[in-house]
């Protein structure tokens, strides 16, 4: 939990006094999407360990 509420801090601070709304909403955007992308690619990867993909 502890890990938790420092990375959701981490998130706070970054976009703290970052300057017009259009680029604070657009950074946010930009980082939930890359966020997501991390989230697929580990999912697709432990999906294919799991059913014995051979990584020659």
């Amino acid at each position: 939990m502890k890990n938790l509420l420092l990375i959701k801090q981490i998130y706070l601070d970054a976009f703290k006094n970052l300057g017009h709304v259009f680029v604070k909403s657009y950074f946010k955007a930009f980082a939930w999407f890359c966020f997501a992308s991390f989230l697929i690619v580990l999912y697709a990867f432990l999906f294919r360990v799991s059913t014995g993909f051979a990584f020659d």
